[in-house]
């Protein structure tokens, strides 16, 4: 409760105090010095003693926001190793090439970035000169997360390098003829250069945890040493507002994530304004990253900044810098010196006496350009110190000028997001600023010319040499080998038999198969099965003991089922990422494993199982960057379909993730009916993406939780399968003119469709084909292949059509999904078409409720037969009427 004047008790109140006289003795001191020197003397003091409690490993509460000053003092930077005049020379060759490209981009409209690049253009130079390890070193090399809107200047780096000519910059957002350059890091794009697409904000900061996680657990599990492999990712600071960019924080730091780096372009600026207008940005992040658990190196101000913080004796500058708004330290950067003079110093007394110590020149160059990410010396003590930090990830906080070196009317100014191009004069004085020798005479108001020191020059030479030091060129892709050994037959065939008498769901079928695939001797290692804290919902306890849940720190405690066969069992080199109740957390775990083939030349099997309701509404933003990043594997959508998870209601009842899914071009997407199909769908998977032919794809399989009686598989349907629809149960007729149709049923609703068929043989005489729609993704997909063969002048029949040829009777198609689902092959079908489906909001109520309510129960299937043969004069009208009145419809 709080005390008469209104103040909590803190967790000190409630310990003893073993010496009540020295600790009234402290608060006399502070007291003391508050009085005698003011409370910004006592407030130093404070942080001081905090500082030292710390680094003595006195266990106080950390410091969770310094003052707004470099972390890394400049007498206490490390030596820099290089050539500064000569990387200042090569940055300025990328800024020109970076600005040039755009700007002659814009004259078709294809737009681009100049902005962003010109603020980071240090932090990356500085980054491939001196840190960035390439692939053709030991290892995997690093990998980079590069920012997407930054993507010119990385171009412009690969141009200035040999990797790039002047027609690949010329085709910067023009891909259509093969030749282009695409617009941000797109590895399906430009697979050879980029690695991992990061224009979604959000996901690259998040995938980049999760790259430096799994980067651990192939090292943990024996099966690659990536100890040398550093995960760099640069964001901006408006990024950070994304939720996923913090999502993970907590997790890289109780891990020990010290292979990572974080650095975030603080330019203050996101694209129509400030990033915290009235605040601070860079103490908001620091207050987050430390109370995460990280390390935080800020690098805010340049060396013009060191002789004002020398006169500052008092404190005054350094308080002023923590007070002034974002927003106005922006309009410092673009305005006059008096402007400067009046609003910044003239503050305070004590500032406005530092300043007359000042001259014009110097307040310019530090309010305008003098940042610490400007200067490859202070960006280098940055990263140096970021490799040097053990134990925890680090974050480096890099204050710049969006829009730098571009001239007064780009530079800091909200709208430079969008401005696209430099006129000639911008350009000149550009060209003036970085001193680069480019005449006159060149400079063309309508196409700006590229320019290069030379393949010979000393610029180039500088960097392909400090490349060949750390690895070779970067950022790169490699494309390994991607085969693997199919796995042996007996997994499957222990499917196909079927479950006799015993009722099995198509999940529960899907984890046993896995389990088994999982003990192959050649391929089971390479198995990661990844589950967002729903295991046991999906039957995936029996792995908890024999494949372990992967914890870097192993098992620090006794489980508390440990004497039960299923234990919860965590190991160090366990198998199973468990990720707790994170599905984008899941996804970047699936997307790394996904991508390791390429990233560490080490190829994995990973499948993801989820509820489907969770995976493609909630995460969908990530399975395009699983299919621009060229991922493969399982994604598993479990208790699928709007009716199969009983009392669950509306939120959970997925009735639309196939047609989601169906917008990916490289998702293949299934819903089997009977384990026996998800084995053939699984082994074909582990062909089409693994095998000697590997195709660039990944599965999306939804399977369900209802269990159900799984017949043993018919001979001959393994292309059916594969292809997306086969004959699974011929009708029988009563008679020979007996009226007759066609069926077609995916997933659970081949039950309904099954008990169907038997209504309308034994009460209604009418002869029903059953058909298992395995795919109706992957028989849309054929058939549209088919029609784009036509406009080459080939001719060329779908398969559904195939498939159905000479079929009696009119089609009905039913599944557990939106009606838009089946509805995906009509056009191709040369039958009468209709389907039913569950269109609408799911709700809560028994199964049969449910698909009663949504009209695809055996019974309303078996109506909407009628109703259809009736529509064709196969069957009298009154049988409509009938039939809905004895089943209650």
């Amino acid at each position: 409760m709080p005390d008469p004047v209104g103040k909590l008790p803190s967790e000190l109140d409630q310990l003893p105090d073993r010496d009540a006289e020295e600790t009234a003795e402290w608060a006399a001191s502070l007291d003391a010095v508050t009085e005698h020197a003011g409370p910004h003397r006592a407030a130093y003091l404070m942080r001081r003693t905090l500082q030292h409690a710390e680094s003595a490993g006195i266990p106080v509460p950390a410091l969770l926001e310094t003052d707004y000053l470099n972390t890394i003092p400049t007498a206490a930077e490390p030596a820099f190793d290089g050539d500064e005049a000569m990387e200042t020379r090569i940055a300025g060759w990328n800024r020109w090439n970076a600005a040039a490209m755009v700007t002659r981009g814009a004259r078709l409209g294809v737009g681009g970035h100049i902005a962003t690049f010109a603020s980071a253009a240090w932090l990356y130079e500085t980054g491939f000169n001196h840190f960035f390890r390439g692939k053709e070193g030991e290892g995997s090399g690093d990998q980079l997360y590069i920012q997407g809107h930054a993507s010119p200047g990385i171009y412009a780096r690969a141009f200035l390098d040999g990797r790039l000519t002047e027609e690949h910059l010329d085709n910067f957002r023009q891909e259509a003829g093969g030749k282009g350059l695409p617009s941000y890091p797109h590895p399906r794009r430009l697979p050879w250069l980029w690695e991992f697409p990061t224009v979604s904000m959000g996901l690259g900061p998040l995938s980049a945890i999760y790259q430096a996680r799994f980067n651990r657990y192939l090292t943990n599990r024996g099966i690659k040493d990536t100890s040398a492999s550093h995960v760099w990712a640069f964001l901006g600071d408006g990024e950070m507002d994304e939720p996923e960019s913090t999502a993970a924080l907590a997790l890289a730091a109780r891990e020990g994530l010290d292979n990572l780096t974080f650095v975030i372009n603080c330019n203050l600026q996101r694209l129509d304004g400030p990033v915290r207008a009235n605040f601070k940005i860079v103490q908001e992040l620091e207050s987050q990253f430390r109370g995460a658990g990280w390390n935080v190196v800020k690098s805010l101000w340049g060396s013009a900044w060191d002789e004002l913080f020398a006169l500052d004796t008092m404190g005054a500058l350094v308080r002023r810098l923590r007070a002034v708004p974002d927003a106005q330290f922006q309009t410092y950067a673009t305005r006059d010196v008096a402007y400067i003079r009046e609003h910044f110093f003239g503050a305070e007394p004590a500032l406005a006496e530092l300043a007359k110590l000042l001259t014009d020149a110097k307040i310019a160059e530090c309010f305008h350009t003098s940042r610490g990410g400007h200067e490859a010396r202070k960006v280098y003590a940055a990263y140096r110190a970021a490799l040097a930090h053990k134990g925890a990830p680090t974050v480096v906080l890099a204050q710049t000028v969006k829009g730098y070196t571009l001239g007064a009317g780009f530079e800091s100014r909200n709208a430079n997001h969008q401005m696209k191009k430099l006129s000639g004069e911008q350009f000149r004085a550009m060209r003036d600023l970085l001193e680069l020798p480019i005449p006159d005479s060149t400079l063309n108001e309508e196409l700006v010319p590229y320019a290069h020191p030379g393949a010979d020059s000393p610029e180039v030479r500088y960097l392909q040499e400090r490349r060949a030091e750390l690895g070779g060129p970067a950022p790169a892709r490699r494309v390994h080998a991607v085969a693997l050994p199919q796995p042996s037959e007996k997994a499957f065939q222990s499917v196909y038999k079927g479950s006799g008498k015993q009722s099995v769901a198509t999940t529960m079928a899907f984890v046993r198969l896995v389990k088994d695939l999982m003990r192959d001797k050649e391929t089971g290692s390479r198995w990661v099965p990844i589950v967002p804290d729903e295991a046991r919902t999906f039957g995936m306890e029996a792995l908890f003991p024999s494949a372990g849940i992967y914890s870097p720190l192993g098992q620090t405690y006794d489980p508390v089922d440990r004497d039960q066969i299923m234990y919860y069992k965590e190991a160090k080199d366990g198998q199973i990422l468990n990720e707790g109740i994170t599905e984008a957390g899941s996804m970047a775990d699936f997307i790394a494993a996904a991508t390791s083939y390429a990233t560490h030349g080490e190829t994995m099997i990973p499948f993801y199982i989820f509820y489907s309701m969770f995976g493609w509404q909630r995460t969908g933003d990530q399975m395009w960057q699983l299919a621009d990043q060229l991922g493969k594997g399982f994604i598993v959508g479990a208790t699928a379909g709007r009716t199969t998870l009983t009392g669950e209601g509306l939120q959970h009842a997925d009735g639309h993730s196939h047609l989601l899914a169906a917008t990916n071009p490289a998702s293949l997407n299934y819903d089997p009916a009977f384990a026996y199909e998800v084995a053939v769908i699984v082994k074909d998977g582990l062909r089409r993406m693994y095998g000697p032919d590997a195709e660039d794809v990944f599965y999306y399989l939804t399977v369900y939780n209802e269990p159900m009686p799984q017949p043993a598989m018919p001979e001959g349907v393994e292309e059916g399968i594969v292809k997306g629809l086969y004959r699974f149960k011929e009708g029988v007729p009563a008679r020979a003119d007996a009226p007759r149709l066609q069926l077609l049923a995916s997933g659970t609703a081949i039950h309904w469709a099954l008990e169907a068929q038997e209504l309308l043989a034994a009460e209604w005489g009418v002869t029903a084909d059953v058909w298992s729609a395995t795919s109706w993704g992957e028989l849309r997909r054929e058939a549209l292949e088919c029609d784009e063969a036509l406009l080459r002048g080939e001719q060329r029949t779908p398969y559904v059509t195939r498939a159905l040829d000479g079929a009696q009777g009119p089609v009905l198609a039913v599944s557990d999904w939106m009606r838009q689902v089946p509805d995906q092959i009509s056009q191709w079908v040369e039958q009468d078409y209709s389907s039913l489906g569950t269109d609408g909001f799911g709700l809560s109520d028994t199964r049969e409720a449910a698909r009663r309510h949504f009209g695809v129960d055996a019974r309303s299937i078996t109506v909407a037969a009628l109703a259809q043969l009736a529509r064709r004069g196969e069957v009298p009208a009154s049988s409509v009427k009938e039939a809905r009145e004895r089943y209650g419809l």
